[in-house]
């Protein structure tokens, strides 16, 4: 501790003085101190002054510097002197100062470079431990929190250290940004990184991230910043792509990688990284680990460090058992070639087991490593990894597991979930999504279905055990209670109602539940589901079976005593409805107009809401009390304006609002179930109550929305981020060129039956840099190639449905080489294509993982070739586009494109007048396959032979974890 005084009187004057001449000028001239009252300094004060006196003890310096050791009791001529000039920051003497004399001294990362510099500088060794000490706990903190040291400054440190010759601070620069790799690239300071600090944290064992597609895009985004430096690292003998040789490229995201094989620089590699993933999945699943032979298996392994939070392994179709195995093994037993092929027998075991204790007695044989950090992993679209047996190798590496996301898997068993939460205590999120099927009940008419393929004779998801909710039983049978909060099942058809009676004993802990597209469960298994689960406040259910029985399980009051619903349902302060903060029953057919305006009325505290395609009129909004909305869809419905702006009125909190489709937009309010309303808004007034209360950044418009519109809306769409205007909306150019001005920040743009022109496209593309999703659908006007002359980098899908017939092969070429970072494209009605078009969409757009081609001229002719060089499709739709597709496409397609999830095409395209229907296990990845039928009208007259064909009806194949379902359907789908 400081004294208050100090207990000598051999005082020296220590004038010190700022070297910064600006600084000096704005501050007073002179101010005398002494250490002898340093506990009080009033610092802010003291460093109002340009210059400081300070009166301190001469042999409390010597004893506690080395730079005032030698000055003061050295031979030179100032030791004797009784004053002494220091030129230096104030702020730092001060606190060297502070230092010498014991003070309490706070190091941050604002002050622990001038710190540092100046203990080196006069040589205070207490002042140097004490920088050192914490940089080394900061720069090793495992806290999971924000870091303490922002980039800029990690970078200055790093810099520092190199000047002063110091090894200890690059060393932990380093460290330190491989540890916290993923939030460096979030900052805007990441291109600034000096080569040799992104060099070394590539290299270091710590080097932690979430995927190796995040290293590359880190990389890739810094060498682009960079770009005039490559030359010049060529002319001094760096070489820059060196550090692209950390990535271990057979580790990378196929979509990932086929998008960057157009990289300016990495071309090879990108396209080494496919021919490796592609290598991966030709060898089986066990023998994955002898892909390097005895040779150095490290680029094998999943990247995975002590301090490693997520896992995220997506779109790797890659991906095995063994090699989940081999990255969770210690890096020092990775390389021994005997544990390998105890590796290579032991997922051949597990792959072919069913039981979880014999799978865990087996990995207990493999020293399997603990990564306790580890919260979140996604293994979604992984179609080679066994589920099952992967979850007991997660179960031992990952036991504070909190999020599995397991999406688009094919391969999903009996008892994943029963697994699931047997095996990880912690976990609350589960994602077991995949493709919503096509055969919506409300949405088509089935002329025949039947299953072609039944797997498994249970009709059971889950596997049904205990009740949970009795704690004893539970204790029993071994079953813990869940902690599940959030459970997403959507689109999977192989639900039942069998498996929301499992679902139903997470009760105590499930709050977010998504049943989108599940059509095989029924109004009564939701409603029986709902009364039970006490805690929801999250529910989606579009497009299934909800209905009048779900909506009262909802209105009922919930008694705590028993599993049914309070007998008086006027309780809704005590009904689930009231709870809730997000409803999205879209597509819901079996809910009539009574039952919405009694689920409505009960549900006040709502943020989210979907009624589309519902029967909801504008008495039911009218009973909504609610005022918390920020996201409202009533898409196709029958409500009004007035009726919308009176909502608007109450919810000023508004982000999203879709109303395309809402014919009765213009017309005053109805009235369909006899209520009667007296209100004072109207149709126009919607938009002028959006205008005042609301700042949106999604909406969807449509009938009665016009220019005028537009005006009274400009203030509440600012910040808009996405629009779609469709039929009976009309902008007329000027209103488009007023948005393009209005809205800077749009990144999503789709507009149907509009009139645009060249000029319009023009002014949107230089506008809008931001664009990520453009849609021009049965759009009239003048448009050409000049539209689409400007470089598009950020577009990521693009649709042009009947608004491009001149389109040539020239024209596409253009359009595709100015938006060479496309992920989807759908082209409709471009007549004038052929052939070659094939290999300009794939040479252009390599990274395609959706590709739709419809009455585009012969571009199939000669069958389907280069299209599938898009090595990472998911979804391929050809129809229309001339007879030359081979009678095997969906197998040999199927086996080409690991990723192909989806194939639609047309009897009228395949060249021997049929498609062969592939095997169950033959389909690998494809979950739905469409073949539609055609037939040509007839006429009793003579009429020109070439007639528009007529839609016959749609073959659909729909497979999953049990069954593959035939159905003809009579739309177009």
């Amino acid at each position: 501790m400081a004294s208050s005084s100090d207990d000598d009187d051999d005082f020296v004057i220590l004038v010190c003085t700022s070297p910064n001449p600006i600084e000096a000028e704005t501050k007073q001239k002179e101010i005398n101190i002494s250490t002898g009252d340093i506990l009080s300094w009033d610092l802010p004060t003291i460093l109002s002054y340009q210059r400081l006196k300070v009166h301190a003890s001469r042999i409390r310096l010597v004893e506690q510097s080395s730079y005032f050791r030698g000055l003061l009791s050295g031979s030179f001529s100032e030791s004797c002197l009784d004053c002494i000039s220091i030129q230096w920051s104030l702020e730092t003497f001060v606190d060297v100062l502070k230092c010498i004399y014991g003070c309490t001294l706070d190091v941050t990362s604002n002050n622990f470079v001038p710190l540092f510099e100046g203990a080196l500088y006069f040589g205070v060794e207490r002042l140097l431990l004490k920088c050192r000490v914490w940089f080394s706990e900061v720069s090793t903190s495992k806290d999971s929190g924000s870091p303490q040291i922002q980039l800029d400054y990690l970078i200055h440190i790093w810099r520092f250290g190199l000047e002063c010759a110091n090894d200890f601070l690059p060393e932990l620069c380093a460290s330190y940004l491989a540890r916290n790799f993923m939030w460096a690239t979030a900052s805007k300071f990441f291109i600034d990184v000096p080569y040799k600090l992104l060099l070394s944290c590539t290299e270091h064992p710590h080097l932690t991230i979430d995927s190796e597609m995040h290293l590359s895009d880190a990389l890739l985004v810094w060498v682009e910043s960079y770009a005039e430096q490559l030359e010049k690292f060529s002319r001094t003998g760096d070489d820059c792509h060196s550090i692209f040789r950390q990535i271990r490229i057979s580790l990378l995201p196929l979509w990932f990688a086929a998008g960057k094989r157009r990289s300016r620089h990495f071309s090879k590699l990108f396209e080494e990284s496919i021919d490796s993933i592609f290598r991966l999945m030709i060898v089986p699943p066990p023998y994955s680990v002898n892909f390097f032979g005895d040779g150095d298996v490290q680029h094998l392994r999943i990247r995975l460090t002590e301090y490693s939070m997520k896992v995220n392994l997506s779109g790797c179709p890659q991906i095995t058992l063994a090699i989940m195995l081999l990255s969770l093994l210690p890096s020092s037993h990775a390389v021994e070639p005997a544990l390998r092929n105890i590796v290579k027998q032991i997922s051949l075991i597990l792959e072919s087991l069913e039981e979880g204790d014999k799978c865990l007695n087996l990995l207990c044989l493999l020293p399997i490593s603990s990564f306790e950090a580890v919260q979140e992993v996604d293994i979604s679209k992984c179609p080679k990894l066994h589920l099952e047996a992967a979850i007991m190798c997660f179960s031992m590496s990952f036991p504070s597991l909190r999020t599995l996301k397991a999406a688009y898997l094919l391969n999903v068993k009996a008892t994943i979930l029963h697994q699931l939460v047997q095996n990880f205590p912690l976990l609350c999120e589960v994602d077991l999504s995949s493709d919503t099927s096509p055969l919506i009940p409300a949405q088509v008419s089935v002329v025949s279905s039947s299953p072609a393929l039944t797997l498994s004779p249970s009709n059971k998801f889950f596997r049904v055990v205990d009740d949970p909710v009795n704690v004893t039983s539970s204790k029993r049978s071994g079953l813990s209670l869940s902690n599940i909060t959030k459970l997403t099942l959507e689109g999977r058809s192989d639900i039942c109602d069998l498996d929301l009676q499992y679902i139903s004993k997470f009760r105590a802990s499930l709050q977010d539940l998504n049943l989108k597209g599940c059509i095989s469960v029924t109004d009564v298994g939701i409603s029986n589901l709902l009364c039970k689960c006490m805690k929801l406040h999250s529910i989606v259910v579009c497009d299934t079976s909800f209905g009048i029985k779900s909506v009262l399980a909802l209105c009922s009051g919930i008694s705590d005593h028993d599993n049914h619903p309070a007998a008086h349902v006027g309780l809704k302060h005590n009904s689930l409805a009231f709870n809730l903060q997000k409803l999205h029953m879209g597509g819901c057919k079996g809910v009539d107009e009574t039952s919405l305006l009694k689920l409505l009325s009960q549900t006040q505290m709502l943020k989210s809401l979907c009624l589309r395609d519902a029967h909801l009129v504008d008495q039911a909004l009218h009973c909504f009390p609610g005022s918390s909305l920020e996201m409202l869809d009533v898409s196709n419905t029958m409500v009004s304006g007035a009726a919308l702006a009176w909502i608007v009125r109450g919810n000023p909190g508004l982000k999203c609002l879709k109303v395309r489709g809402c014919r009765h937009m213009c017309q005053p309010e109805s009235n369909t179930s006899g209520g009667e309303f007296s209100s004072s808004y109207t149709f126009k007034e919607l938009y002028v109550e959006l205008g005042k209360k609301c700042r949106l950044e999604e909406i969807a418009l449509g009938w009665g929305f016009s220019c005028f519109s537009l005006e009274a809306l400009q203030p509440a769409i600012m910040s808009l981020r996405s629009i779609t205007v469709g039929l009976g909306g009309s902008l007329g150019e000027n209103g488009l060129k007023q948005l393009s001005a209005t809205c800077p920040m749009l990144e999503s743009v789709i507009f149907h039956f509009q009139v645009i022109s060249d000029t319009v496209i023009t002014n949107m593309m230089a506008s809008l840099r931001n664009l990520r999703v453009l849609a021009l659908c049965y759009c009239l006007g003048d448009i050409s190639i000049s539209s689409f002359n400007f470089s598009m980098p950020n577009l990521k899908k693009l649709q042009l449905e009947r608004v491009t017939p001149w389109m040539t092969n020239n024209d596409l070429a253009i359009l595709i080489q100015n938006c060479a970072n496309l992920v989807e494209l759908s082209l409709l009605g471009c007549k004038l294509l052929n052939s070659d078009s094939q290999q300009i969409i794939s040479h252009g757009c390599p990274g395609l993982t959706s590709i739709h081609l419809e009455d585009c001229g012969e571009v199939t002719t000669n069958g389907v070739s280069s299209l599938l060089d898009c090595v990472a499709l998911e979804d391929l739709l050809l129809r229309h586009n001339g007879p030359g597709i081979e009678k095997n496409f969906i197998f040999y397609a199927s086996s080409k494109l690991p990723m192909l999830r989806k194939v639609s095409l047309d009897l009228c395209d395949a060249s021997e007048g049929e498609f062969d229907i592939p095997d169950y296990d033959d389909m690998c990845f494809l979950s739905t396959v469409k073949i539609a039928r055609c037939k040509s009208p007839r006429c009793n007259f003579n009429l020109p032979a070439q007639r528009r064909s007529v839609h016959r009806g749609t073959l659909v194949l729909v497979r999953n974890s049990k069954n593959l379902i035939r159905t003809v359907v009579k739309e177009r789908l």
